[in-house]
């Protein structure tokens, strides 16, 4: 297996972030085997620390954001980049604002302090991660695949929603290619985007001097390009760092369309899922398995009480764009009828989840609640939300393995009943996960009227 590899010596370098404007420090220091890449925001009290995972990913627009609570740190994707292109397995990425400076625009002032630091293989080893299988994922106009592959491979079409400048580039990725090949690689940007980034609070570092601007058919810069194919490149730069938030090396073939931030990230979730094999993902959610089977001689039948699964069924990846059906939600939650109150997950977008539960005037619960004046309780209306709730938690790889447990519901709110042949939509937004406590918005509609809503927290424990 190959060693984990650190810097020699820290180093550091001065600069301008490139969408906070802010003016920043920042300084690359060695770390112990098995520390990861981390980055240090120095400024604040306490100097908290962020891992380099994609669970810590809360926003994708235009760069890759880490968060955890108030501690952000913006466009980490060029130094992660650098740091895994040349092999560095554990580093402090230490920083005196909340982004990276952006240099100009590539990752070559990055590749020159870690030629300046050196690098020292370090006495554990690492085992990186080989895709078993292949991985597709799809997000608008992203296309993204990762195939089995003896090493790291990424082969990249860019191009815009027009079809101007498409780029194709095909590159194994090595130390020495890395260099050669993609850390000169600028960031670019159509100018009909930049009204759009600036009313965002975007690009306040932006200009000429950090980034290429491309207007109808002419190329703005403040130099003639790098690299023939400089746009296609720099995407493949992107890839790799925000696939750095795996965790750990990747041995595959990237097969990728029109990448975005979001794509990247969300393929290192399925790389992820993968590593952590999808039966235990179902796991977070589902019920214990069953006891082992008596001798043929004793075994007595029994007659079914719950709605049993292939053996072999796996936990679908939760990602963005994901549809369930009812087979599928059953892979997901340990629920079943006549407690399973989600029939289908019909979207799922970053920190929200929007699903359906079709009432039909055979639910058990309508023969009590009321005869003659059949409705549906609200606190089944609350049980819907708990559960889809549940799963958009299955999209962070940090909660497999985990179960959890409602813990209270604030603010609840009923507006009108829900009666048998209704369509419920359970509309729900993660609003905090910190910890093992987390808490969630949750909205109940039928035929677009709000009927139920409520906020509710969650608690995750280990199984």
């Amino acid at each position: 297996m190959p060693s984990q590899q650190t810097l020699k010596q820290s180093v550091s370098f001065a600069g301008i972030g490139l969408h906070s404007g802010n003016r920043v420090q920042l300084t690359l220091l060695p770390a112990p085997p098995n520390t990861g890449l981390r980055f240090r925001r120095v400024d604040l009290e306490g100097r908290p620390e962020l891992e380099a995972k994609v669970d810590l990913v809360t926003d994708t627009q235009r760069s890759t954001t880490l968060g955890r609570g108030a501690v952000k740190i913006h466009t980490v994707e060029h130094i992660l980049a650098a740091l895994a292109g040349v092999g560095i397995t554990n580093a402090f990425v230490e920083l005196d604002a909340n982004e990276p400076p952006i240099a100009d625009g590539s990752a070559r002032e990055f590749a020159r302090l870690i030629r300046e630091a050196g690098v020292v293989a370090q006495p554990d080893t690492y085992e990186p991660y080989r895709v078993s299988a292949p991985l597709e994922i799809t997000v608008g106009e992203t296309h993204m695949a990762i195939m089995p592959y003896d090493g790291f491979k990424i082969s990249c079409t860019s191009a815009d929603k027009s079809g101007r400048f498409t780029q194709f580039f095909s590159l194994e990725i090595t130390p020495e290619s890395w260099e050669k090949e993609l850390s000169h690689a600028r960031t670019f940007c159509f100018f009909e985007e930049i009204d759009f980034l600036i009313r965002n609070g975007l690009i306040k570092g932006g200009s000429l001097e950090n980034a290429i601007v491309i207007r109808d058919d002419a190329v703005l810069t403040n130099e003639p390009l790098r690299y023939r194919e400089e746009f296609v490149r720099h995407k493949i730069l992107d890839i790799i760092g925000d696939l750095t938030l795996v965790g750990t090396p990747v041995r595959g073939h990237v097969i990728a369309t029109k990448p975005s931030h979001q794509a990247n990230t969300e393929l290192a979730k399925a790389i992820i899922g993968q590593q952590r094999k999808p039966i235990e993902a179902a796991r977070t959610f589902s019920p214990p398995p069953p006891p082992p089977t008596p001798p043929p001689s004793r075994v007595t039948p029994q007659p079914a009480t719950t709605t049993q699964l292939p053996e072999t069924s796996h936990a679908p990846v939760v990602l963005d764009g994901t549809t369930l059906d009812t087979i599928g939600v059953m892979k997901i939650l340990p629920h079943r009828p006549p407690f399973l109150m989600v029939d289908r997950v019909v979207a799922i977008e970053g920190n929200k989840i929007t699903a359906l539960k079709n009432l039909t005037v055979g639910e058990p619960f309508f023969d009590g609640h009321f005869p003659g004046h059949p409705i549906m309780p609200g606190v089944l209306q609350l049980e819907a939300i708990a559960q889809v709730a549940g799963i958009l938690m299955m999209r962070q790889a940090e909660n497999i393995g985990k179960l959890a447990y409602f813990m209270s519901a604030e603010d609840v709110r009923w507006r009108r009943p829900v009666r048998p042949g209704d369509t419920m939509l359970i509309a729900v937004e993660m609003t905090k996960n910190r910890g093992k406590i987390g808490k969630a918005k949750g909205v109940c509609s039928v035929d677009g009227e709000v009927v139920s809503e409520a906020n509710v927290t969650f608690m995750l424990v280990d199984r």
